[in-house]
């Protein structure tokens, strides 16, 4: 057994062990004795968080506590919601969010919802938990009344006059004006502006559909809930496919950790969120134990679940481990872990910079500390150099008072050395010390939008008996990537074993050049004298496709791809540009052997 894996097993070991003792020391509250009751259809947003907070005052800050919930329906409005300045990375930075649940500086809590349904109503971050230690959530389910991405059925297609009709789920309510189709709920109101196509029994999406134009302009009501658009033409859409009809909007996770210590979150589903089902930063040591974004059963009429990750993780450290988990239907990839590259904008002297963040979805929290351990990079050829260095301060640098983190003096506590020097090379920064070893184990990912695993991470990472079922693009990425996202960086342990994927690649989606990619984003490859990617393992896995493309790998320094097993069908016709089983730029030191492709040896096409 890898090395990772025992210390990762004996570090969650410890957490469960700590929670299993935590919950039988525990003083038990049941939130019924404080007004918290099921199925009254009131709004609770005020007074669960009163109850909590009340629990754990009478508790006091030494001890330990569950909190339980009775099963049933509890629902959340934004009037009388927890308002909060959160600044979410890969989300829209808008405050204040409204929040259902606030948990802030607890410690040795768990949240017991036993099965509960917390429906969520308007635009609202369900649950967030800030500043945490030893906290566990448990069973619960967490939904909206009314989603933000509305769900049309095509009743009849007409290409000769370019006029689509089609007819709006029954939980849609919607207005028209000037021609204008809007999505309306509980204080919102959104112009749907593109859609992914499903199959209407599978739930599958549709086969080389990719993100498609929506008809929500010049539109007329034939009758309720029956649009036609008179200005839609798409030879792909047929009578009885399902499109969920969206915006790019993201404002908030289901749930929002932050600079938490020991989290745990089990037997949790998120069956909707305007944004990432989950999202955790600045947090050591996370564990998943079947965390689900996932449909309500078979018979759940809708078609999509989370508007984009799963599941995301941004700067955390420590362990993440993510089992037994069902990832479905989402509006992007299963799970995204990663760090930020900071731009560096000016050297101040031998030891100072001033380096900034760069995207706008990636600002407003921290990024280092003292002590930190950095290392810079060449964005163009991203390149990394050699040598590391560390934090001997760092400073927020604001304009006024009330900006949000963007900015920030380093100083470090080694000289720079003269090749730091922003006026000739674009550069990125990196902090090594908040990046996490991962376990990605037993899990399901399916019939979602655009890739099913990002693991951008340079310490140890296990990706194990996992099933990826028609991804729709690339199931496993491998990226990183100074100029764009900013998001790191060099995968240099990783495992992929004993996964099995079946028909990805149905659809044309960024980064996606085969059912494994490693694709980091490299403006000057031709340039580029080191390796980005290193010591990557894919063995054991069995590939079920109608396509060519298995394994694409760009700057890698150390690849091997051993006995895997790959089973050729004829489910769709195979579509995609690249035409190699194996196709590698720029890679040394790569291992190819004992594969097989419908029982006979794989033969490895010259690049």
């Amino acid at each position: 057994m890898p090395n990772f894996t025992k210390k990762g097993l004996l570090i969650i070991a410890v957490i469960l062990l700590c929670i299993h003792v935590q919950a039988a020391t525990s003083k038990v509250f049941k939130l019924e004795h404080y007004g918290v009751l099921p199925n009254t259809g009131a709004n609770m947003s005020a007074l669960v968080n009163k109850a909590i907070q009340q629990i754990m005052a009478e508790a006091g800050n030494n001890n330990s506590v569950v909190i339980r919930f009775k099963k049933g329906r509890y629902d959340f409005y934004p009037e009388g919601a927890v308002q909060r300045e959160y600044y979410i990375s890969n989300h829209d930075q808008d405050n204040p969010k409204t929040v259902g649940i606030s948990l802030e500086q607890y410690e040795n809590m768990i949240i017991d919802g036993q099965d509960a349904d917390f429906i969520f109503h308007g635009r609202m971050l369900p649950i967030a938990l800030v500043d945490n230690k030893n906290v566990s959530l448990k069973n619960i389910h967490i939904d909206f009344e009314q989603p933000q991405i509305c769900q049309v059925e095509i009743l009849e297609n007409d290409l000769a006059s370019g006029t689509i009709t089609y007819k709006t789920a029954p939980w849609v309510t919607y207005s028209i004006k000037d021609s204008i189709f809007y999505n309306t709920g509980h204080q919102w109101k959104m112009h749907p502006t593109a859609g992914i196509v499903f199959e209407k029994d599978s739930k599958h999406i549709v086969y080389n559909t990719s993100d498609i134009a929506v008809g929500t302009k010049k539109v007329i009501e034939i009758a309720p809930g029956v649009i036609k658009a008179l200005n839609w033409k798409n030879d792909k859409l047929k009578p009885g496919m399902v499109v969920a009809m969206r915006s790019w909007q993201r404002p908030n996770p289901g749930i929002f950790v932050h600079k938490g210590l020991n989290i745990s979150l089990s037997n949790i589903t998120v069956h909707y969120s305007e944004g990432m089902g989950l999202l955790a930063q600045l947090t050591e040591n996370i564990y998943l134990d079947q965390f689900n974004v996932a449909f309500r059963g078979k018979n759940d009429p809708r078609y999509f679940t989370a508007q984009a990750d799963a599941t995301h993780f941004s700067s955390c450290k420590g362990v993440i481990i993510a089992k037994n988990g069902l990832y479905e239907n989402m509006m992007d990839d299963a799970i995204n872990i990663h760090g930020t590259y900071l731009k560096v904008l000016k050297k101040i002297d031998k030891n100072t910079i001033i380096a900034r963040y760069m995207h706008g979805q990636a600002y407003g929290f921290d990024w280092g500390y003292m002590d930190d351990s950095v290392q810079f990079i060449q964005s163009k050829t991203m390149e990394l150099y050699e040598g590391k260095n560390s934090i001997a301060s760092i400073e927020v640098l604001r304009k006024e008072a009330n900006d949000p983190i963007r900015e920030f003096k380093i100083v470090f506590t080694q000289t720079l050395s003269d090749e730091i020097d922003p006026t000739v090379l674009d550069l990125g920064i990196e902090n090594l010390t908040w990046t996490p070893k991962v376990e990605f184990t037993h899990n399901i990912v399916r019939n979602n939008r655009a890739r099913g695993a990002l693991f951008s991470t340079p310490q140890r990472t296990i990706v194990s008996n996992n099933l990826f079922d028609h991804t729709s693009g690339t199931a496993i990425l491998l990226c990183g990537d100074a100029n764009g996202w900013y998001e790191t960086g060099s995968t240099r342990d990783i495992l992929i074993r004993k996964n099995t994927f079946i028909n990805a690649l149905t659809s044309n989606f960024q980064f996606t050049n085969a059912v494994i990619s490693i694709y980091p984003e490299i403006p000057d490859l031709k340039n580029q004298k080191k390796y980005f990617h290193s010591n990557i393992k894919i063995e054991n896995n069995t590939f079920e496709t109608f396509d060519k493309p298995l394994l694409y790998a760009k700057s890698v320094d150390g690849i091997t791809f051993i006995k895997n097993k790959i089973v050729t069908n004829k489910d769709f016709p195979a579509f995609h540009w690249n035409k190699k089983e194996i196709l590698f730029d720029r890679v040394i030191h790569a291992t190819l052997k004992d594969n097989t492709i419908d029982g006979k040896p794989l033969i490895y096409p010259s690049n």
